[in-house]
Parts: structure tokens; C-alpha cells; sequence
């Protein structure tokens, strides 16, 4: 049975990667906003399109560290490594379409985000055909955090990720105040630091000594993830979408209340998605070794924690329902918004907890296909009129996705041994 501090030494560093991103999204926009309101537009226009595509490959992290902590568990060392070796020639392959997709595109996305053609989309559109060159090795990086997680390396990626973004940033600075760059110095900074990233992560692969060469079948076998794990990302991105659309159809006061409450949200997530991946990573590895009855302890203690890590945002929120809405805005109608949704947030958050860890559980078992079924019924759940009728919406989708997931956690369908993943198995 895992240690709390083998937990530990898997979930801080992978919070440590999942925090480095949005901070470095925050120092990137801080160095452009200083040349105006504009190019500051079009990168929020441009920067968004793109993480949404980006958004989509997520199986490159989850689908990997499934297959190859399952490998890992079960011994078979150089089989954990042939998924990442597969996963990257995906990766490479991937990224190489979706710069043709983007540069085709951007023109009409990016005005249709922007409103038309207006300066803010010009802005934009510079930004993202220079950003969208680095999709390779985003995708090569994203590859990389799955085989690594596999074989329970959460360190590697924090450090190399918080050394590229660094760099990115003094990069972006250097550019666009030191050499009088426009927006392209930002995607210049971006596309140099991603590549850094994404060739340190191949030389390390290639290090380990794997055969290099690309499988068909395998990467065919590896797309079934790609498959069920798209769709998963699909349906969270309607029901989020559809929330930000219905709550800008409210009012000015509701959208910017909406967005303090999601942005909240998506701050707890990022520690709770920590646990999801030493939940992963740990559940996986006892799996392919046989230690079956293992796992299933396991999963019950990682519940929880993250029911007591849950609890303690709901505490915290809970406290501060009058002071944190206060800290984003001092205008009174989105403070009295905020309190239409504040309750929902609150409660959401044990539920959360629970649910996150559940998922980094099913994700380490391979029982991808249930997951994507239940995120995609979750999906359907009505908004109704209000910020509270939305949010009551959203808090219907977590409750959907809480109570059949624990309904498949309880069957003990998941509990699948060995290196077939529970898909397979099935």
C-alpha cells in the first residue's frame, strides 16, 4: 500500500505543472497588456482559441499514463516506454495537422470570436499563426507528462515546464520592451520556449533507449483514448460554454459574477486535479502488478482525501462569501450576483473533491469508455432562468457525474489486473 508521502511525491509536483501554465498565461498577459487594449484583446481572442484546440488532445497526458503505469506496475519496463514512444510519434503527427488546421482557421475564427474585423482580431491573428507552430511540441510535452506519470515521475515535468515558462516570459519581456516587438514577440516567446520544452522531453525519451520506431497498431490501439477521451473534453466544453453563453445573455452583472465563480472553481480544481493524477499514476502501476485488492483500498482512502481537501475549500468559500466576491469587484450588483451562485459553489466542493479523485481512480484503471458516457449524459443537464438556475445546472452536471460514478466505483467493474486497461478487458 502507497504511503501518504509516496501521494505526496507524486500529487505536489503534478500541482507544481498544472499551476505553472495559468501563471505563466499571467505574467505573458501583464507584458502585453503594456502595449494597450488592443493587442491585449486580440491575445485574450487568439489565446483562448487556441488552448480550446490544444484542450482537445488531453488523452496525449491521461490516455498514456493509463497504458504505460499499468506496463510499469506489471514489470514491463520497456513496454511502459514503447507508450510514450508511440504516444510521441502520435503527438509529432498530430501537432503537424494542427498547424494546417489552425493557419486555415484562424481568419474566420478569430473574427467570429472578435466580433468582426477589427483590430483586436488582426492583433489576434498575428499572435496565433506564429503561436500555432509550437502545436508539435506542446503536443510531444503533453506526451511526455503521460509516459513519465506512468513511471511515477511527476518532478521532471515541474521542473522542465517552470524552467520553459520562465524563460518564455523573460523571452516575451526581452522582445517586446527590449527590442520593440509587437504581439509576435509573445508568440515567438511562446513557440521558442515549447520547442526547448518539447526536444528536452524527446532527447530524454531517446536517452532511455527504446526502439524508436512507429507502430501502427499500437498508436491505432492508443487512439481508442484519443477516441473516448475527445469526446469527454467535448462535453465539459458545451457545459461550460453553454453556462458562460446563457449568463452573458443575462447581463453585464451576471457574466462577471459567473466568471468570479468559475474562476474560483478553477482554481480549486487545479489542486484537486493534483490528487487526480497520483490517483492515476498509483492506481495504474497496482493494477498491472495483479495487487488488485490494493487498488481498491487505495481508491477508497484517495476518496477520502479528497473529500477532506473538499471540505476545506467549501469551509473556506463558505467563510469568505462576503470577501472574496469583494476582492474581484466593488460594484454592489455583481457582489449580489455572486450571492445567487455562492451557495452552489460551496456545496459543489466536497462533491468535488470526491468526484476528482474518483476520476484520477477510473482514469488509472483505463475505464475510459464509462467515463466518457457518463461526462457526456452529465452534459444534458437543464439551466434554467437566473444565475442561481444556472448554477443550479452546473451543479447538476458534477452531481450526475458524482452519483454514477460512484454507482461504477462500488461495482468494482474497474478492478480489472493486469495490462489490458479495463476498456480492453471489457
Amino acid at each position: 500500500m502507497p504511503r501518504d508521502r509516496e501521494i505526496l511525491a507524486l500529487a505536489l509536483p503534478a500541482l507544481g505543472a498544472l499551476v505553472a501554465e495559468p501563471l505563466y498565461v499571467l505574467g505573458d498577459t501583464a507584458i502585453v497588456g503594456h502595449l494597450g487594449t488592443v493587442p491585449l484583446a486580440g491575445l485574450a481572442v487568439s489565446g483562448l482559441l487556441l488552448s480550446e484546440i490544444l484542450g482537445f488532445t488531453t488523452f496525449l497526458e491521461y490516455g498514456t499514463t493509463s497504458r504505460a503505469a499499468r506496463l510499469y506496475g506489471a514489470g514491463l519496463l520497456d513496454d511502459a516506454l514503447d507508450a510514450g514512444v508511440q504516444a510521441t510519434w502520435l503527438a509529432i503527427g498530430l501537432g503537424i495537422v494542427l498547424i494546417g488546421v489552425i493557419e486555415l482557421v484562424a481568419g474566420p475564427a478569430v473574427r467570429l470570436i472578435a466580433g468582426g474585423n477589427t483590430p483586436a482580431a488582426a492583433q489576434g491573428l498575428t499572435w496565433i499563426r506564429i503561436a500555432a507552430l509550437g502545436s508539435p511540441f506542446v503536443l510531444i510535452t503533453a506526451a511526455a507528462q503521460g509516459w513519465l506519470r506512468g513511471f511515477q515521475d511527476t518532478r521532471t515535468p515541474l521542473y522542465v515546464l517552470a524552467v520553459a515558462n520562465v524563460a518564455s516570459i523573460a523571452l516575451s519581456f526581452t522582445l517586446i520592451h527590449g527590442l520593440g516587438f509587437g504581439i509576435e514577440g509573445s508568440a515567438i516567446a511562446n513557440v521558442a520556449a515549447q520547442t526547448g520544452s518539447g526536444l528536452f522531453f524527446l532527447i530524454l525519451l531517446v536517452r532511455r533507449g527504446p526502439a524508436l520506431a512507429p507502430s501502427r497498431e499500437r498508436i491505432v490501439r492508443q487512439l481508442a483514448a484519443a477516441r473516448d477521451l475527445s469526446v469527454r473534453t467535448l462535453a465539459f466544453f458545451v457545459a461550460f460554454v453553454v453556462a458562460a453563453g446563457v449568463a452573458a445573455r443575462m447581463g453585464n452583472a451576471q457574466l462577471a459574477a459567473h466568471q468570479i465563480g468559475m474562476q474560483i472553481w478553477i482554481f480549486c480544481a487545479l489542486f484537486l486535479d493534483a490528487t487526480a493524477i497520483a490517483a492515476q499514476a498509483l492506481i495504474g502501476k497496482l493494477l498491472g502488478a495483479g495487487e488488485v485488492e490494493v487498488a481498491a483500498a487505495l481508491a477508497r482512502r484517495l476518496l477520502l482525501a479528497g473529500l477532506g481537501l473538499g471540505l476545506v475549500f467549501a469551509v473556506v468559500l463558505g467563510a469568505g462569501y462576503t470577501v472574496i466576491p469583494a476582492a474581484f469587484t466593488g460594484d454592489e450588483a455583481v457582489r449580489d450576483q455572486a450571492a445567487q451562485l455562492w451557495p452552489m459553489l460551496v456545496l459543489t466542493m466536497p462533491v468535488n473533491g470526491v468526484l476528482f479523485a474518483l476520476d484520477g481512480v477510473l482514469f488509472g484503471a483505463g475505464d475510459l469508455r464509462f467515463m466518457r458516457n457518463v461526462t457526456v449524459l452529465a452534459a444534458l443537464a437543464h439551466y434554467g432562468w437566473g444565475l442561481r438556475g444556472l448554477w443550479l445546472g452546473l451543479s447538476a452536471f458534477i452531481a450526475v457525474r458524482f452519483v454514477v460514478g460512484m454507482m461504477r466505483w462500488m461495482s468494482g467493474r474497474w478492478l480489472v489486473g493486469g495490462t489490458l486497461m479495463a476498456d480492453e478487458a471489457a
